[in-house]
């Protein structure tokens, strides 16, 4: 017996060139009767160059809540439709998550439609391990948040996958030579699949110097990928810098979280009140944007 109910289709769009679009995507857009678009603008674009005219209604960050309601009913009256985001895969780091939960959790259909991912599309070219990686998404924008979230990720033994703005580039990348050293490898990667497409390899330090001596990189969305660490730390280790960071993000004084951090861990005060001064001094020299 036919299902009576609608299908949500989760469609992913190219990045850039408008020939990465599958047929089956392609298809699919043209065969639904209501595409969910983050900007209904940008998306009629791709739509108008596969001949695809379809109802097509906004849902980003701010409407996504109120508008579900609305979706489930259509679906439960036999409405096939798709959901699409400016660019790439949807729900990495677009909207649509509580939509696709609710409806799973109505017990409709969920019918994925892969296709491009600027995060898998990086790490193909980076020339670094691919094994294992972790995906943190943006970067946090405000100073002492920014430092603390990469702090974080130092001793991080995967391939660590990030986004982040054009217009915050520097400061990245100074926060990030502050957190992991000059000499981590890592890749910057803007403008992938378009015309200019381009990918800067090297160390954190040769990124920062090559950006400070003037090279043009302050356009189009950034995938940044940072090597794994690779050195010996001890899981106590990680554990007790980890412990320092939270307190002193929460502005505590140094003493009082070297002596509370020693409490918890049971490490010598005197050697925590060390670390915490240099952490402390991190986190003042980071740059404010």
């Amino acid at each position: 017996m036919k299902d009576p109910f609608g299908i949500l289709y989760v469609v992913a769009t190219p990045i850039g060139n408008l020939e990465d679009l599958s047929a089956r995507a392609a298809r699919t857009l043209a065969d639904v009767d209501l595409i969910l678009a983050e900007d209904t603008r940008h998306s009629v674009k791709l739509l108008s160059h596969y001949g695809i005219s379809k109802p097509m209604k906004s849902l980003h960050e701010f409407n996504e809540r109120d508008v579900i309601p609305e979706i489930v009913n259509r679906l439960r009256q036999g409405a096939h439709i798709a959901l699409i985001s400016d660019a790439g895969t949807p729900l990495i780091c677009d909207p649509g998550f509580q939509l696709v939960s609710r409806v799973l959790d109505e017990g409709l259909r969920v019918v994925p439609v892969p296709g491009p991912s600027a995060v898998i599309t990086a790490l193909s070219v980076a020339g670094l391990p691919t094994d294992r990686f972790v995906f943190e998404g943006f970067v946090p924008e405000q100073r002492n948040a920014r430092q603390t979230f990469l702090k974080s990720l130092a001793y991080e033994s995967r391939t660590i996958v990030l986004l982040e703005a054009p217009h915050r580039i520097a400061a990245f990348l100074q926060a990030a030579v502050a957190a992991f050293g000059r000499d981590r490898d890592a890749v910057l990667a803007r403008e992938l699949t378009k015309m200019f497409e381009t990918i800067y390899r090297g160390t954190l330090g040769d990124l920062l110097d090559q950006l400070s001596a003037g090279d043009s990189v302050h356009k189009g969305e950034f995938v940044v990928l940072i090597s794994g660490y690779r050195g010996p730390k001890s899981m106590a280790e990680l554990e007790t810098s980890r412990i320092l960071e939270v307190l002193l993000a929460h502005s505590l004084p140094v003493k009082t979280a070297a002596a509370i951090a020693a409490e918890i861990t049971g490490a010598k005060k005197n050697a925590l009140y060390k670390q915490a001064v240099r952490l402390q001094k991190d986190r003042v020299s980071a740059p404010d944007s």
